[in-house]
């Protein structure tokens, strides 16, 4: 088998706060995918660091009042700890705010500018005066220019899905201070993509999954816009060399870090990190979320062409994780901690799980304790485990450790085992670990009923030779399955090695013979999950979540006890107020708050309000009752239907909140005055 030279990265996990579960899911594919081709004898290098750049790293350590440069060291620390803790160690972990990285980010632009890729261009941007900086997307919110929903992200509604530039939104202001923001005109420097547009057309279809294909190429219906490369001081980050205050927009130079922090480890091993990025026989894996694969497999091969560099062979793309059908949140309260996980739980457990789930498509994945605990305790532990641990722990007790011959009659069952080998390993290649799984769970059915069928724990008074021979078969197909699964578990396959006083196992190993060999005594390889250890990683998960809502409700409400700027006699009376009857209420599917109203204003009239209610209000509750409304309010399409007006309420939110009833004699269609 021809070696082979191999960079395996998952995406830089940015340095502006902890892990979560969902960088763990990642960095668990990427690590099986490299732990598979180690083992089977590669020259290949686990390659990533921290994306150390960028406004909100700015402004985060701006709170702490410390050094961006000390805020992400502490940052990447932590980062590394947590991987460590789930078996994750790279060959280099480094940062993208390094000489070398800046070296190469120097390197690239000059590699675009000498292929015409580049040109400077004054564009209209909103400005903080209040911050003296221009906004990056996520700290701007304002009104959807698409549905009019209020409150929306500055690139994205969250009610219609729609996706636009900041300048278009209404009513743009800081999503931090509530500043109303400004227009200011600025020159920035655009990576012109669309010359690249025949190149990627051709190299897509060929290095990404069927799925993420269809996905993309949707772009390439028209021309690929320009991509803005550069950002205003006050911005963290590497300075253009020939534009003084304008900084390298900290997506234009993340993904170079996959090279920079390759030099490092080759200038550390004494390898030519060339021999990795530009010979043609080398090959790149990035694995990444559906996110950002905008960023991977546009942007990113773009400027690997323009530069000389290597493309990549594969970019391999997962889905969300996913808790009760929606998308891993920490600002949700969805999000599973890392650090409660490790301290109450195996990590190989999680591994594993994630392994089952895990294809070569970007499906989402759906994360619950139920199942979790279900497929630990029944398949790896159950099955598994519980067929090594039987028959080492017997053939200790019965024959001092001491491995005989294989049963002859079990020869099939061997072989069948071994030939799997090839398959095992075609999967792992393409990234279909649940099909992996798969076949050792199917594999382990087989050799625990041939263990069963055969009661060795009776058959050892009357025929000892024989079950000797049973035990060693058993042990034999058991170390197999653990050779199979050393990618996903690591931990396990070292403590098998311990037990059968081997060195870890390379993948050529799993047809060597356990003749003659003696076992070590015989230690717990994995325990099953205790229900009180799920409770317990539950229960600080909520108290976590619990807090930083009581935090952020304490920021709103100290932001509502600001006074609201003064209006006119003349503003007041553009707005109709009148009296209302709830006729029905009922609830909206799909929706968590949201309750549909239809009000009877007065003369026949009705009108449909979606009110935003349901945590405090049953619809019954609601019948019949009189309310205060804004009758003039401009309709809103909503992906519900359209919304016709506003019920008043007030209150803190959550169930404290308390509709506004006119006294009794009022009538709907009233005008309140």
């Amino acid at each position: 088998m021809t070696k082979r030279n191999i960079v395996v990265t998952p995406a830089l996990p940015y340095a502006n706060a902890p892990l979560h579960i969902g960088h763990l899911l990642e960095h668990t594919q990427a690590h099986i995918w490299y732990n598979f081709q180690k083992r089977r004898g590669h020259n290949c290098k686990f390659i990533c660091g921290s994306d150390s750049h960028g406004t909100p790293i700015m402004l985060a350590a701006r709170k702490k009042n410390i050094s961006e440069e000390e805020f992400i060291k502490k940052v990447r620390e932590g980062h590394i700890q947590d991987l460590n803790n789930f078996g994750i160690y790279f060959d280099n972990f480094s940062s993208t705010h390094t000489e070398t990285h800046k070296k190469y980010m120097y390197e690239f632009y000059e590699k675009i500018k000498e292929a015409g890729a580049v040109e400077s261009r004054v564009i209209d941007q909103l400005y903080s005066e209040k911050e003296g900086m221009f906004l990056p997307d996520r700290y701007i919110k304002g009104t959807c220019p698409k549905c009019k929903a209020e409150d929306q992200n500055g690139d994205n509604c969250d009610n219609c899905g729609a996706t636009y530039s900041p300048m278009d939104m209404i009513n743009p202001r800081s999503a931090e201070s509530g500043e109303t923001l400004v227009v200011r005109q600025s020159e920035h420097i655009f990576f012109k993509l669309n010359q690249y547009k025949d190149f990627l057309s051709e190299w897509l279809p060929h290095h990404v999954g069927k799925e993420t294909y269809n996905k993309v190429k949707e772009w390439f219906s028209e021309d690929l816009r320009d991509w803005d490369i550069s950002r205003d001081n006050p911005y963290f980050g590497f300075e253009v060399p020939d534009k003084p205050g304008k900084y390298f927009y900290v997506w234009a130079d993340a993904p170079i870090g996959y090279i920079s922090a390759t030099a490092e480890h080759c200038q550390s091993s004494g390898e030519d990190v060339n021999d990795f990025w530009r010979n043609p026989k080398a090959e790149i894996y990035h694995f990444i979320g559906k996110d950002i694969v905008n960023f991977h497999t546009l942007f990113w091969p773009a400027f690997l062409k323009s530069a000389g560099y290597n493309l990549p062979n594969r970019v391999f793309v997962h889905g969300f994780l996913n808790t009760n059908n929606a998308k891993m949140s920490k600002s949700k309260g969805t999000s599973l901690n890392v650090k409660s996980y490790i301290k109450h739980l195996d990590p190989s457990y999680i591994r594993y799980y994630f392994a089952t789930k895990l294809s070569s498509k970007p499906n989402d994945i759906e994360f619950n304790f139920d199942d979790f605990t279900q497929r630990v305790n029944s398949d790896l532990v159950g099955k598994l485990i519980n067929l090594g641990s039987r028959g080492a722990q017997m053939l200790h007790k019965n024959f001092a450790g001491q491995c005989s011959q294989v049963d002859s009659e079990a020869a099939p069952l061997i072989k069948e085992a071994i030939a799997a080998s090839e398959k095992v390993a075609e999967l792992y290649e393409a990234c279909e670990y649940s099909k992996v799984t798969t076949i050792v769970r199917e594999l382990t059915d087989k050799a625990n009923q041939y263990f069963d069928s055969l009661e060795p724990w009776k058959l050892v008074k009357t025929e000892p030779k024989r079950v000797q021979e049973v035990l060693t078969t058993i042990l034999t197909l058991f170390r197999i399955y653990v050779i199979y699964l050393s990618p996903i578990l690591p931990k396990l396959s070292q403590d098998t090695a311990e037990l059968f006083q081997e060195d870890d196992y390379q993948w050529s190993d799993f047809d060597k013979t356990l003749s003659g060999k003696t076992l070590k005594p015989y230690k717990h390889l994995m325990k099953r999950i205790d229900k009180k250890q799920v409770e317990a990683i539950q229960q600080e998960n909520q108290t976590q979540t619990s807090h930083k809502k009581n935090e952020t409700k304490k920021s709103k409400n100290s932001k509502s006890s600001e006074p609201p700027s003064e209006i006119t006699i003349d503003d007041f009376l553009k707005i109709d107020l009148r009296v209302a009857e709830i006729i029905e209420a009922k609830e909206v599917e799909g929706a968590d708050k949201l309750l549909q109203l239809t009000l009877n204003v007065g003369e026949e009239n009705t009108k449909n309000v979606f009110a935003g209610i349901k945590s405090a209000f049953s619809p019954e509750d609601l019948q019949g009752k009189l309310v205060a409304m804004v009758y003039n309010l401009k309709p809103r399409k909503m992906k519900f239907g359209w919304s016709e007006g506003m019920v008043l309420a007030a209150g803190p939110g959550g169930k404290d909140l308390f509709i506004l009833s006119p006294s009794e004699g009022a009538k709907p269609g009233q005008k309140i005055k």
